[in-house]
């Protein structure tokens, strides 16, 4: 398979394939998180999204692609694309996950696509999750990986799309390498393209380190969380629309709706072009 054309019905065949983790949500993970994020430890239970520190993917040396992944191929199809991407996902929160107790995740691919767009071929892989504890489901998930060619040498980065203007919460994030090296190290990613800035220039050819989709989908319901401290996050949509890099500081935005059972998220970067869109559904 390359880059160029690769067999999609042989990746289908990943579809329904299944992978069950363990763990326990451990309060100083937690801890540790909060420290990132700059905000106070949580006392109850597991904030929306922090799941995601929780159930690591730890595979030998020995199998860890040349991007810093696990080598495809295993539980994900070997998509020969080479840029990996967080696309998006939309999750609902039934329960806390409790601080302290074991949970078990359990994922399932549900669908493997791919497409032709502006900068080429795409590849999509969806990956539905629920994590349960004691008996009950708490979190359920679909998490959609983008897959994408390399751009072709000198080729202009599309043009962005204006962010909204009509936010009545914003906080200014200044993305700095130890912020992107905490938030990897919590969740054990060794992607190259957050902390090695020579790989990430030379090789994939972005300006700068990556930020995190995770990290700024959290950074959006933690500025929820700052605005609306007694509310409860129901659901959570979000869409990466645009890459952010270290060089320079974005925004993270937040609209709520008039009844106050809706809020609109969104991170626009400093030339003030959308780079991930989301909603919450709040109680």
């Amino acid at each position: 398979m390359t880059e160029e054309a690769f067999d999609l019905a042989l990746l289908q065949q990943w579809v329904g394939r299944t992978e069950v983790k363990k763990d326990v949500i451990q309060p100083g993970m937690a801890d540790a998180l909060a420290a990132t994020l700059d905000r106070a430890a949580p006392a109850d239970g597991l904030p929306p999204l922090w799941h995601w520190i929780y159930f690591w993917t730890a595979v030998p040396a020995s199998e860890i692609g040349a991007d810093g992944h696990p080598q495809r191929g295993g539980f994900l199809p070997p998509v020969p694309l080479p840029r990996r991407m967080w696309a998006g996902g939309r999750l609902t929160f039934t329960a806390p996950l409790a601080l302290g107790k074991p949970a078990t995740r359990t994922s399932r691919i549900l669908d493997v696509s791919a497409k032709n767009g502006a900068s080429g071929q795409l590849a999509f892989v969806t990956v539905r999750h629920e994590i349960a504890q004691d008996g009950r489901i708490a979190v359920t998930e679909e998490h959609d990986i983008v897959y994408r060619a390399l751009p072709q040498p000198g080729a202009a980065a599309p043009a962005g799309k204006p962010a909204p203007a009509d936010a009545a919460w914003s906080r200014e994030i200044t993305p700095d390498p130890v912020l992107l090296f905490r938030y990897s190290a919590l969740t054990f990613n060794g992607h190259r393209i957050h902390y090695d800035r020579s790989y990430v220039t030379g090789v994939e050819g972005y300006p700068g380190l990556i930020v995190h989709g995770p990290l700024i989908a959290t950074l959006l319901l933690d500025l929820l969380h700052r605005n609306m401290p007694e509310a409860t996050v129901q659901q959570f949509n979000f869409r990466a629309v645009g890459p952010i890099f270290d060089i320079e500081p974005f925004t993270v935005c937040g609209q709520p709706a008039e009844d106050g059972r809706s809020v609109k998220l969104w991170a626009r970067n400093s030339r003030g072009e959308l780079a991930m869109q989301a909603e919450a559904a709040v109680g």
